[in-house]
């Protein structure tokens, strides 16, 4: 069965990036659900956790080619596009590719550039291609960007704004290993990085065909109506200041469709809608200010209330 295919080439890949990132099998498969959901994901974490680690994982894994840019304050958005150059020798201009012409993409540290480098990853994020100097080139297939931050630094930042924010379908946090975990990675790059002898277990025109097989896994429309309902409920929680917009509805489908194929089913469950919600939305919620000395609930517990209370449909 075509979903049958998808759940082996995403188990595949997950079962190899595990090989060098230890502990964090299930962010794994939220990463590679965002792949073959079609979006990108924001990795909102310390610096050390594995960030570059995972992105060459995974494009080694699937036979893809990856570039990383370091974001910096004086980056220019030709830096990252492209851009055209005048070469003496043919007395013309010519198109210099730019990183973003990639399979897999590590932003570094996006929140440290400004706001019009930042923008320019935008439309190659949400169309699949860039425009330079008016001509419009498309992007490989497939194209997964891994932007990062660093949530604990804010001097010479500049915050994602929110439409910017929503157009990663993922946030994430890997966050510190478990003890055990932490000793495997010890032990494992002892003397050599496992990166270094990772093989491919598919290729990327596996990835993009998976990402469209994707697509056809069912939905019903008790799934559909469970989605509607948790998005209206962030619009009308007392807690937000800003709810979800149907962008994020979608991307919960999108996402949901992929976590059920690689669970190795061609319909979604209730718990995969649960499972992916918390990822999926808390970077796209604002919580209400408040001038007391109590902490204010965290969007990711904002959500978690949120899938609590809206009912879900019987399997």
């Amino acid at each position: 069965m075509y979903y049958e295919r998808v759940a082996s080439v995403a188990n595949a890949v997950i079962q190899n990036v595990a090989r060098t990132i230890y502990g964090k099998d299930e962010n794994i498969k939220l990463v590679i659900s965002a792949m073959l959901a079609g979006g990108h994901i924001l990795l909102d974490d310390i610096p050390g956790t594995g960030k570059t680690t995972l992105a060459k994982a995974i494009a080694k894994s699937i036979s893809a080619d990856t570039k990383r840019i370091q974001f910096t304050p004086d980056l220019l958005p030709s830096d990252i596009t492209g851009v055209n150059y005048f070469n003496q020798k043919t007395s013309d201009f010519v198109f210099r590719k730019g990183p973003v012409f990639t399979n897999v993409l590590l932003a570094d540290e996006i929140n440290r550039t400004t706001p019009r480098t930042q923008s320019a990853l935008l439309e190659c994020m949400a169309e699949h291609q860039a425009t330079i100097d008016g001509i419009t080139y498309k992007l490989d297939d497939p194209f997964f960007v891994i932007a990062t931050q660093n949530p604990i630094e804010s001097q010479g930042t500049f915050p994602l704004p929110e439409a910017q924010m929503d157009r990663f379908i993922m946030k994430l946090s890997l966050g510190y290993p478990d003890h055990d975990s932490e000793k495997n990675v010890l032990t494992q790059y002892n003397s050599a990085s496992p990166l270094e002898t990772l093989s491919p277990v598919c290729s990327k025109a596996d990835i993009a065909n998976a990402i469209q097989t994707v697509k056809l896994i069912t939905v019903s429309d008790p799934i559909k109506d469970y989605i509607i309902n948790i998005a209206n409920a962030t619009r009308e929680n007392e807690k937000l200041r800003l709810g979800v917009s149907p962008r994020a509805s979608l991307a919960m489908m999108r996402v949901a469709q992929a976590y059920a194929a690689i669970m190795g089913r061609d319909y979604v469950l209730p718990d995969d809608v649960k499972k992916i919600s918390v990822p999926v939305l808390s970077h796209r919620i604002i919580t209400r200010s408040h001038n007391t000395i109590h902490l204010t609930n965290t969007n990711e517990q904002v959500i978690e209330y949120i899938i609590d209370t809206v009912r879900a449909p019987i399997d």
